[in-house]
């Protein structure tokens, strides 16, 4: 069974400063403590593209082992309340939410020599 995930993507915010700041030192301990059944949480900044201003400030990634634990914890009082909170800090429109399902394919360094 492949792991899911529940994506938000930010928009650029009117003010980073102050965005960074609630994003670092609110939203994120209540993401830790509230999301029941996550196994991890990616937080990637998106810093350029090669085709202009990226249309995205930030890329949070909550992980589940499968989609019925991502589901119940979207569901539950905890899951709400940081929905809520994401689309409360994110000030430059509205995040976008997505579940995605995930296939990992993992390299290994092989010496040459």
């Amino acid at each position: 069974m492949a792991d899911a995930k529940l994506m938000v993507i930010y928009p650029h915010p009117k003010d980073a400063d102050v965005f960074e700041k609630v994003y670092r030192l609110e939203h994120v301990p209540l993401a830790v403590a509230k999301l029941n059944g996550k196994t991890k949480i990616v937080a990637t900044k998106v810093l350029g593209s090669p085709q202009g201003i990226p249309p995205f400030y930030r890329i949070a990634e909550v992980h589940f082992p499968s989609m019925q634990a991502l589901e119940a914890c979207a569901a539950s009082e905890g899951g709400k309340e940081v929905l809520a909170h994401a689309v409360k800090i994110s000030s430059g429109g509205p995040p976008i939410f997505v579940v995605a399902e995930e296939e990992t394919v993992t390299f290994t360094q092989i010496a040459v020599g």
